[in-house]
């Protein structure tokens, strides 16, 4: 005969173990549940496209490091989103601070040839790294003659041209014809002294060394104004190349022993040389390339072209123009550049 209270206690039963499943295979499944972590918070945030350190901009003290520092700082904010910060800086204080600390971040125009010794020693410790060529040529400096005088001497932009046709430049009763060259106490000053004597010109040519620069661009004008046939050396990135039309003196190619006893005052037999290249760089801290590498990827590819540089340093000498509001203009109206180094359409 059943108890009177066994339904009930099949009942109680019944909700007990509803409630409270027994054996291995409930108890598992309950851990198994309280222990699994949700899909998507498991998966590890991206890294910040700008790395986790200041992204800081060293501004060198001449006029192109200081416009190419602007340019990147606003292109950085602007299409990478990045908090960047413009740092006035020495270069080679910048060298060596960089590959200590990391900072600053970015070098847009560092002379290499001139910091030798601390950027090699960044690089053999992997603190520093060249992105790339801060501009799209690397020999800066050269002879020029203006685009008048090539209209009329075709030959004028040959070392042979300019023998033959030395009594252009002269003008009437001028026993020789000028040079104009760089300021007597500039290393290139011994380097176009000696460069005459290698090609044979110091016979047709003599040198006229300015004071100083701004003699030296100021003869440039007053004959480019009179349309003087007219030979000079000069550098860039540099306002005047974009002021006036010149065409470069072929001086054939680089050799570098010659061009070394080019360089001193004793050079007792100077042969012919090209100026060599030039190791200008963007310099970046290597935390950037290891945290910020869409950034590293920018800098890879910003290369500046020197004439629009060249123009960029002559709208700053236009009144009441910064550098700060160059850049600025050249981020507006020259999309079609830089968005290239951005990697856009």
């Amino acid at each position: 005969m059943p108890h009177p209270f066994a339904p009930l206690r099949a009942l109680l039963l019944a909700l007990v173990l509803g409630a409270f499943p027994l054996g291995a295979t409930g108890q598992e499944a309950g851990a198994g549940q309280q222990a699994e972590p949700d899909a998507q918070s498991a998966e590890p945030a991206p890294p910040p496209r700008c790395g986790t350190q200041p992204m800081t901009i060293g501004r060198m003290q001449w006029p192109s490091a200081a416009i190419l520092a602007e340019i990147h700082a606003r292109i950085l904010a602007s299409e990478f989103e990045c908090e960047v910060r413009v740092q006035q800086v020495d270069q080679a204080a910048a060298g060596s601070s960089m590959g200590t600390t990391g900072q600053p971040a970015i070098a847009p125009e560092l002379w290499l040839g001139r910091i030798a010794e601390v950027w090699n020693a960044g690089v053999k410790a992997q603190k520093l790294r060249q992105a790339g060529a801060t501009y799209d040529q690397q020999v800066f400096e050269g002879w020029y003659v203006p685009d008048y005088v090539v209209e009329t001497i075709p030959e004028a932009t040959t070392i042979e041209g300019l023998k033959q046709r030395w009594a252009d430049f002269a003008g009437e009763g001028g026993a020789r014809a000028r040079f104009l060259s760089c300021p007597p106490d500039w290393a290139c000053a011994v380097i176009n002294r000696n460069l005459l004597r290698a090609h044979g010109l110091d016979a047709y040519f003599e040198i006229v060394e300015p004071a100083n620069r701004f003699e030296l661009d100021t003869l440039i004008a007053e004959a480019v104004g009179r349309r003087e046939p007219l030979l000079f050396y000069y550098w860039a990135p540099n306002a005047v190349l974009a002021q006036f039309s010149f065409r470069p003196v072929d001086l054939g190619a680089y050799a570098r022993e010659a061009f070394t006893c080019l360089g001193r005052s004793a050079c007792p037999g100077p042969q012919p040389s090209g100026f060599p290249n030039e190791p200008v760089v963007i310099a970046l801290a290597e935390w950037v390339y290891l945290e910020a590498t869409p950034v590293a990827s920018y800098f890879q590819r910003a290369r500046m072209p020197m004439a629009e540089m060249n123009a960029l340093l002559q709208a700053l000498g236009e009144p009441g123009q910064t550098v700060e509001t160059v850049a600025e203009r050249f981020v507006a109206d020259k999309s079609d550049i830089w968005r290239e180094w951005v990697g856009a359409p």
